[in-house]
């Protein structure tokens, strides 16, 4: 038995690995990356079989943001040519999440830009909801930056199910990605939602400049915090953000990356999330393997991967799409996730 499958018989005994177990994974030589998915695997099939859910993303406030992130192409800190807009009209979140439906998803994730929403956007956003979910039982996740307990339990009660605020990076490198808010001001926000009763997404990004060191210690921050989920980015470079310059990740890394929260977080919900497209590039069914779960139809203001496309690649690997909502008239979505599985076996390596 490989030491890598030893790592995982720990994280199914749901025993957390060392810190020198966490970065010899991310040190794992490239030759042995089918081991380390092998491995990974091992948990993910335990916890979530070949179940593979979808998510889709709605921009529905662009640009014009006060906070210095220096990821993205939305804050003050870039010069980057994106569309600017206002929050969308109701109609048009309405319309995104019967896009979402038709994609497949199990979940419609509504997002902002700013550091704060008004408390009229939130009115504005509670009413949406109210009306995507009269006609489509799907579940809603927001992202709207910070939050105070009010605007939680508003967005509570109108019907949101999840709300997602990432950690991004390290506590201690945060200052080096952000100076405009603190990484306690984070922390916060995820508190006040989860006293709403709404569930929580909160991963990060990787690729900024981090060390080792920091992959792992936000590895172990979002132990802390349990999260329902846990998206994982992997930069973009954008040209005009303080990061376009950063040197493009290789997929070994992403993968490997990958491997090591699915043994920290052998249970959770692990996405695959922003720059997928661009960073596993022909390698990106294998992410699959340690994740259960990918954005489709794009992200704020890059492209990604069509619906079709990923539904073809996760049936290609003899996975499933999952759904699990039923339309109001009984039927299943209008795209039903509801197929037949595949009979396309495992690659060799990872049969068990």
């Amino acid at each position: 038995m490989s030491d890598f499958h030893l790592l995982a018989e720990k994280a199914l005994r749901d025993e957390a690995l060392t810190r020198d177990e966490c970065l010899s994974v991310l040190a794992a030589p490239d030759e042995r990356l089918l081991d380390l998915l092998n491995a990974a695997f091992l948990v993910r099939e335990r916890y979530f079989g070949r179940k593979v859910r979808l998510q889709m993303l709605l921009n529905a406030k662009s640009g014009a943001c006060q906070e210095d992130c220096h990821y993205c192409s939305q804050s003050a800190a870039s010069t980057a040519d994106i569309e600017q807009y206002g929050l969308l009209p109701e109609h048009e979140m309405l319309e995104g999440a019967r896009r979402a439906a038709q994609a497949k998803a199990q979940r419609y994730c509504v997002v902002i830009s700013g550091r704060s929403p008004l408390d009229r956007e939130i009115a504005a956003i509670a009413d949406a909801v109210q009306a995507i979910k009269r006609e489509i039982p799907i579940q809603v996740c927001c992202s709207l930056g910070l939050l105070n307990k009010e605007q939680a339990q508003t967005l509570k009660t109108a019907g949101v199910d999840r709300i997602n605020h990432n950690l991004n990076t390290s506590e201690a490198y945060h200052e080096a990605i952000c100076t405009t808010h603190s990484y306690r001001d984070r922390l916060t926000t995820i508190d006040a939602a989860r006293n709403a009763g709404l569930e929580i997404c909160s991963g990060g990004i990787i690729g900024m400049g981090e060390r080792d060191e920091d992959i792992v210690d936000l590895a172990f921050a979002l132990r802390d915090v349990k999260p329902d989920s846990i998206p994982l980015n992997t930069l973009h470079p954008v040209p005009g953000t303080p990061l376009a310059e950063t040197q493009a990740l290789s997929p070994q890394r992403c993968l490997k990356v990958l491997c090591l929260f699915r043994f920290l977080h052998p249970r959770t919900e692990i996405r695959v999330a922003g720059g997928r497209e661009f960073n596993l590039r022909t390698l990106q069914p294998l992410a699959l393997y340690p994740a259960d779960s990918l954005f489709v139809g794009g992200y704020l203001t890059t492209p990604g991967q069509p619906a079709p496309e990923a539904w073809r690649m996760i049936s290609d690997l003899g996975f499933e799409v999952e759904a699990d909502y039923l339309m109001p008239d009984g039927d299943q979505p209008p795209a039903s996730a509801q197929r037949t599985p595949s009979a396309t076996p495992l690659p060799m390596f990872l049969a068990r």
